[in-house]
């Protein structure tokens, strides 16, 4: 329903408001009209309340009134409520006879951008806090696994090895394929102007066992098995099986974390030769169908061009990639919150995190492999 608002000045200095139903103007628009109106009147002045023409009021009117009557009491004027029929007097002083939550209205006030941009830096550091802290709870519990003084269940690495490790197989073959193929297309297109198809191999065979093959592999498993650790743990947490754990005395960095870290150092460097394996050949396919290369020759151009240390930093970059892609998952899930959207949200920040990891890390190695020369 809509409806709008008439002001009426009194011979006594009292103002009266008459609210009439059936017209054009929307609530919100009418109430601002009133609210000016209101601003301009001077504290202790009487304002009454008249309401016509009102067939069916509605909880649109009551809230109306409601905001009226609360702008007047900011103001300090008298609100005479005499005039508003029984049926929205009624609602309305059961409204006004509530005293109003300090926390249910929200704040609408917006920080300036320094402080916004403190906020969020404080944020970040305190994550990274976080995380070196779990990296180094990490660490003490794997080293009491090393020395066989932790209680790690050999079962569950085993289940979780199968688990991370052939289910992933089909999705690191599709989109290492592809990325092989897109650098093929790539290079050919550059090295066809200098009549120089042929290096097409070095180009895919190197960025592929160097870089992509870990690198995409990493992410395949940051948005499958780093997610799939925070929503495990996350679950746990909500239905305080951590909390029981720790009860009885046994330790879930232990007994949760380190199988998982274990099943992803092991299984991350056996996918990371897959997806360059798989990588490669389908550069050789766009080779051989675009470029007139038959496999042969790529495989013996491939072979000149690659060493076997290019192999083997791959294969320990997947190592790393796979402790940082664990370690996000597991420490989101373990910081849960304790409702059903709280796990929503941990699977998110896990997958952000694990991505994340994997780029920076991948960064620090492009350095450090340029500073010694490999």
């Amino acid at each position: 329903m809509f409806f709008s608002s008439t002001f009426e000045a009194q011979s006594d200095g009292s103002l009266l408001i008459i609210t009439r139903g059936q017209s054009s103007a929307p609530i919100q628009r009418d109430f601002e009209v009133v609210r000016r109106c209101l601003l301009s009147v001077k504290s202790g002045t009487r304002v009454t309340l008249r309401v016509e023409g009102i067939v069916e009021p509605d909880s649109g009117l009551v809230a109306w009134l409601f905001s009226v009557a609360r702008s007047c009491k900011g103001r300090g004027l008298v609100l005479d409520t005499s005039a508003i029929p029984e049926a929205l007097a009624r609602p309305l002083g059961l409204a006004l006879s509530v005293r109003e939550r300090g926390d249910a209205r929200r704040d609408e006030r917006r920080d300036d951008m320094l402080v916004a941009v403190g906020r969020a830096t404080h944020h970040a550091m305190g994550s990274a806090a976080a995380f070196l802290a779990f990296i180094g709870e990490l660490v003490a519990a794997l080293w009491l696994c090393i020395r066989r003084r932790a209680r790690v269940p050999v079962r569950d690495i085993w289940a979780i090895i199968e688990e991370c490790g052939p289910g992933a197989l089909p999705i690191v073959a599709l989109i290492s394929s592809l990325v092989g193929m897109i650098l093929a297309f790539i290079g050919a297109q550059q090295l066809r102007q200098f009549g120089a198809q042929i290096y097409v191999a070095n180009l895919v065979s190197i960025a592929m066992l160097r870089e992509m093959g870990a690198v995409m592999a990493g992410v395949i498993m940051a948005g499958r098995t780093g997610a799939a650790f925070a929503a495990q743990l996350g679950t746990m947490q909500v239905n305080e099986e951590i909390d029981a754990l720790q009860t009885f005395g046994i330790s879930p960095m232990q007994y949760l974390v380190v199988p998982r870290v274990i099943a992803l150092i092991v299984m991350m460097p056996l996918l990371c030769l897959y997806a360059d394996l798989l990588g490669v050949a389908g550069g050789a396919i766009v080779s051989a169908l675009t470029m007139n290369i038959s496999f042969a020759q790529y495989l013996q151009q491939a072979r000149t061009a690659v060493h076997i240390s290019d192999m083997w930093l791959g294969v320990f970059k997947s190592g790393v990639f796979g402790v940082l892609i664990a370690s996000a998952g597991c420490m989101c899930g373990m910081r849960c919150g304790r409702s059903a959207s709280a796990v929503g949200i941990a699977v998110t920040s896990a997958v952000v995190a694990g991505i994340v990891a994997i780029v920076v890390a991948d960064a620090v190695f492009a350095v450090l492999t340029e500073c010694v020369g490999l």
